[in-house]
């Protein structure tokens, strides 16, 4: 069934109104049912694909798994970036397996757009756990620094699963951080500014893996 994405009554509210036709006309619902009785109801504003549209949480969730990216995004977390929001947004964009917030468990969920609802997110403490625990999962960390010795992303042909570590915008990666990664990769850049913000530089980094053959 073709539902319009805008509600006439509404103007120009995105997303879908009640299902049209009622209770009697809605989809199966119950056990094995993807679909949310509430949303059926009342409508369907959130940003959500539109084969996603009514479904609840848990079953959207339940349907990313069966294709998630064999790619982690980490992110180090020392002060409340507001960045963190972005990059796990673009993770969730990407479909990854899961990202990962090292340092203070808390961190600014505003620019994420709930997003962080349909994604796997993991607290690793320092980085030596995030380091064990990419190990004990045969995965290569590479981290996102503009720093001596880091080679560039561009061309770079990336392990199909690994994982991406990245600093704050203006700390950039940890020593701890640059001596346990596999390789330092980073973002040429022409201009003047020495880096790009994290929640930028997260989005490139993904494409640019995305794009590997």
């Amino acid at each position: 069934m073709t539902v319009e994405q805008t509600d006439p009554a509404d103007g120009e509210r995105p997303g879908v109104g009640p299902w049209p036709g009622g209770p009697s006309a809605w989809p199966a619902v119950g056990p094995g049912s993807p679909y949310d009785p509430e949303l059926l109801a009342s409508g369907d504003r959130r940003n959500v694909e539109d084969r996603y549209r009514y479904w609840s949480v848990e079953a959207i969730v339940a349907d990313l798994d069966l294709a998630r990216a064999p790619l982690h995004v980490a992110i180090e977390n020392f002060s409340h970036d507001l960045n963190i929001g972005s990059v796990v947004r673009t993770a969730n964009a990407y479909n990854v397996a899961g990202v990962h917030i090292v340092g203070r468990r808390r961190w600014n969920r505003r620019g994420a757009m709930v997003t962080d609802r349909y994604l796997h997110v993991h607290h690793h403490p320092e980085v030596a756990d995030l380091l064990a625990w990419a190990r004990s999962a045969d995965l290569p960390v590479l981290g996102i620094d503009n720093v001596p010795g880091s080679v560039p992303i561009e061309g770079y042909r990336f392990p199909r699963a690994c994982g991406r570590l990245l600093g704050n915008a203006s700390d950039c990666l940890s020593a701890p951080a640059r001596t346990g990664a596999d390789a330092i990769l980073h973002i040429t850049q022409h201009g003047s500014t020495r880096s790009l913000n994290a929640g930028a530089a997260a989005a490139i980094a993904m494409y640019a893996w995305s794009t590997t053959p």
